[in-house]
């Protein structure tokens, strides 16, 4: 669902409990329950469609998507439950073996246990995971709630929406395809971690809604994000797919979404699609301390394979929620 529709859908849905510490009226990547002063556990589920023809490797992506939301919130992950439809008319029996276990490899690659799952015969295929994590209740951390002065940093590359398209047209050579798979499937777990030793004011990940359409989720009324357009780092790849208009559904609406409320000082319009492309698996956007920033982009460039860019600044809310230079 489109972020729009989705708002409408949950409106008037909600808790009154003093211990839901995070629910999901700020559009938050996950909920978060305190247990007591020093636990709270963090819950998300995220489920999506093949985005590869390998099994193994949509198992791995498809997990590293869903268990982002709880990296986004400063959390460890703790146990995962699968959620598979599986299309058994046209997959063979051997094809879900291999997308759990994929998907099983990521969950223990960040320290999880996999505690069982459910499946049901589908039309369509799609696995993820329902996750809980755990975290303190004083160190959650949230997506509204970014200070001005800081920078934001992006972890992974733009540019997965378009190329997964590309894949299932059969358009996209097989080193672009495997950098793209390589990236969807690195999870956001070492970015995670590591930020925590700095100065971070607020954190989400760029997912389904694109780069904008998460972005405007982080705002509040004291703040505007001013991101300089040629800092955003892109797949190889994705501009030429872009330029022939191989665009998925989700990308077109998310730019629809957000053009009330984002100001463009560039023309450049591929890059304006790219900005709302709709991602799978994709990075951390974090807002963090300026004097921090560099060394913990330098601690990542192994995990995030050199990607990761400082894209923009927050800065006092000005004439939109956010600005493109």
């Amino acid at each position: 669902m489109g972020p729009e529709d989705l708002k409408h859908t949950l409106c008037g849905l909600g808790s009154d409990s003093e211990d839901l510490l995070v629910g999901f009226e700020n559009s938050e990547d996950a909920s978060v329950f305190r247990i007591n002063d020093e636990q709270a556990i963090v819950q998300t589920l995220d489920f999506i469609t093949p985005v590869v023809d390998d099994p193994y490797v949509y198992g791995k992506i498809a997990a590293a998507n869903a268990l982002s939301d709880v990296f986004a919130m400063g959390a460890d992950v703790k146990t995962a439950l699968n959620i598979v439809g599986f299309d058994k008319c046209n997959l063979p029996g051997e094809a879900l073996g291999e997308i759990l276990h994929g998907g099983d490899e990521k969950i223990k690659e960040c320290g999880g246990v996999l505690m069982g799952g459910h499946t049901i015969e589908s039309p369509e295929m799609y696995y993820g995971l329902s996750v809980t994590g755990l975290i303190h209740p004083k160190r959650i951390v949230q997506n509204n709630t970014a200070k001005i002065g800081h920078v934001l940093i992006l972890t992974k590359p733009l540019g997965t929406g378009i190329l997964s398209t590309a894949i299932k047209r059969d358009l996209l050579g097989e080193k672009s395809m495997e950098e793209a798979a390589r990236v969807m499937q690195t999870l956001n777990y070492i970015p995670s971690r590591i930020m925590r030793e700095y100065d971070v004011s607020a954190c989400t990940d760029v997912t389904g809604f694109g780069l904008l359409g998460h972005a405007l989720e982080c705002m509040n009324d004291a703040i505007s994000f001013h991101l300089d357009s040629s800092a955003v780092p892109v797949l190889e790849d994705a501009f030429a797919m872009a330029k022939q208009d191989v665009i998925p559904g989700g990308s077109r609406r998310n730019r629809k979404h957000v053009e009330e409320r984002v100001a463009y000082r560039t023309d450049d319009d591929l890059m304006q699609t790219l900005l709302c492309d709709a991602q799978t698996s994709g990075g951390l956007l974090v807002a963090m301390n300026e004097k921090d920033a560099q060394e913990y982009m330098k601690r990542l460039e192994e995990s995030t394979y050199g990607y990761a860019r400082i894209i923009g600044r927050v800065e006092p809310k000005g004439e939109k929620d956010i600005i493109v230079f």
